[in-house]
């Protein structure tokens, strides 16, 4: 036989072995002695689940892959507002500076773009672009002030004997406020939209805030101390130009909040850029009477160093209330989650150990059946009644191990992971399903592999977290102020970091509802061996 015709055969066997690989995948089966190959698939919706909501005060939000800024009022969770405190630094080029004969600073500018898409086409032989943004939260406006901050933030914790990298936290806001030095300018009624920043005829920039701040104070921060040793190193640097502060404030009904890109080095605009003029004299020239030509300079600092988002919610005191009085020994009818500082869902499953032996009943069960694992799955409805619906309604939201502080196995075996952020990664945290009337009805957490490995691997079962997030993708830890502990056993200290840019919120039903139809239920599809 010929390689020609043997090459055929040889694919029709892999696609043979492939097919039957992609079966076994359906199931997951670990320790099973199924004789039967013909599989009855039952399903099993009785375990107990217990469900309940805790507010979480303080958490990181330092080491951010971005920052927020705005005045977002949620129609469920009313205002929430987000600051930031970022430390600057001078680009490498721009270390020791020299700024030349006769230097005259003719302005400085500060700009953070919106994250955006762009898109290019040529009309009459001109390139026109246009820009999309994306993470904005509302359509109204919101106020700026800027200030000094006089605030040191150091690198590491002296806790730690300075070994530790040192943390800040969301609420640390008065303690950056007492700290204010002087104000540098007001930005009022900013809206993030997608319209380009146009500088001239010529000349335009991808959306963003871009304000000119003080030339009296960088003429005296600055180009004033050319050759001192405040500008000799960046460690010296930021000890003598600690950062900037970004406050703030809206009466504007729904306001809005943004993600900012602002510590992308790459990109020569972001940050803040002072321009410059100078001159070279010749001998027995003075500033007053030179013939020389004008140069024109730049000197940009960079937000590489430490950035802080800061952060306060106002709850409406109906789910201040609803927080206060949760249960989390029964659970509760309604479970309230949000990102930002935020409000985290906790889920236990198999209820309780009644022997004391540290593996709950419901658990030990299931254990000693051995059953294979076809699917499982965590599916959350919308409490429509307290959600106003549409384009407010968080897309995504974000299941994780508590004890681990890290996402669950399923999330590792998600073929959809490679995908755009949006739907990145939803076979196992499925996005917001919503009804003919674009309004949500329900999430589906599916944890096939989680709840299997508790059947037959006897892993631990741990609380599990849920919170609204804006992308699944960034799968980073953020540590919380003080652990949170809602009961005897129980001990929170993370939660994911990017639930932490979302200003979002929504209203789930809990374990305990009247209406089956909608009550928080562990479904479990199985293979019972024989």
């Amino acid at each position: 036989m010929t390689n020609k015709h043997l090459l055929p055969r040889i694919a029709i066997v892999l696609l043979m072995i492939v097919a039957i690989a992609s079966c076994e995948e359906d199931f997951t089966t670990v320790n099973t002695n199924i004789v039967n190959e013909n599989f009855n698939r039952e399903v099993d919706t009785t375990r107990t689940v217990i469900a309940y909501s805790k507010a979480i005060n303080g958490v990181q939000t330092n080491n951010q892959t971005s920052y927020r800024m705005g005045v977002y009022t949620d129609p469920t969770y009313g205002k929430s507002e987000s600051g930031i405190l970022a430390q600057i630094l001078m680009g490498q080029d721009d270390i020791d500076p020299n700024f030349g004969s006769c230097v005259v600073l003719d302005s400085v500018v500060l700009y953070l773009p919106l994250f955006n898409t762009s898109t290019t086409e040529t009309i009459d032989e001109e390139e026109i672009v246009t820009y999309e943004v994306d993470s904005v939260f509302g359509n109204g406006s919101f106020d700026i002030n800027i200030y000094e901050s006089n605030y040191f933030l150091r690198p590491t914790d002296p806790d730690s004997n300075f070994e530790d990298p040192q943390l800040y936290y969301s609420n640390q806001g008065p303690e950056f406020e007492a700290n204010l030095g002087p104000l540098l300018a007001t930005v009022t009624d900013f809206t993030p939209t997608s319209d380009a920043i146009v500088l001239n005829d010529s000349v335009s920039m991808a959306p963003g805030l871009r304000v000119n701040l003080p030339v009296e104070f960088f003429q005296e921060k600055i180009i004033d101390m050319e050759g001192s040793s405040e500008l000799m190193n960046n460690n010296n640097f930021r000890e003598y130009f600690r950062g900037i502060y970004l406050q703030v404030s809206s009466n504007h009904p729904t306001g809005s909040m943004a993600l900012f890109d602002i510590a992308d080095t790459d990109d020569l605009d972001i940050g803040i850029k002072m321009y410059t003029s100078y001159v070279t004299l010749d001998e027995g020239e003075t500033c007053e009477n030179n013939t020389a030509e004008v140069v024109n300079d730049e000197t940009r600092f960079f937000f590489a160093g430490i950035s802080v988002n800061v952060l306060k919610n106002e709850y409406p005191p109906e789910i201040e209330s609803a927080l206060a009085n949760s249960d989390p020994v029964n659970g509760n009818s309604r479970l309230y989650t949000s990102g930002g500082e935020g409000i985290l869902t906790l889920i236990e499953l198999f209820g309780e150990d009644a022997d004391n032996n540290g593996v709950a009943d419901e658990l030990e069960d299931l254990r000693a059946k051995e059953w294979l694992i076809n699917e499982a799955n965590l599916v959350f409805y919308v409490d429509q009644n307290q959600v106003e619906g549409g384009a407010t309604e968080p897309e995504r939201i974000f299941i994780y191990d508590t004890r681990n502080n890290d996402v669950l196995i399923d999330y590792f075996n998600d073929f959809t992971q490679n995908n755009v952020a949006i739907d990145a990664i939803t076979q196992h945290m499925g996005r917001l399903e919503r009804g003919s009337d674009g309004n949500g009805d329900y999430y589906k957490m599916r944890i096939t592999s989680y709840v299997s490995e508790l059947i037959n691997r006897d892993s631990i079962n741990a609380p599990l977290g849920l919170m609204v997030t804006s992308n699944v993708v960034n799968i980073a830890f953020a540590e919380l102020e003080s652990p949170l502990v809602p009961k005897p056993g129980v001990t929170i200290e993370e939660v994911p970091a990017t639930c932490v840019l979302s200003p979002e919120g929504t209203v789930l039903f809990g374990n305990d509802v009247q209406d089956l139809s909608k009550r928080l239920k562990l479904e479990i599809y199985y293979t019972e061996p024989e």
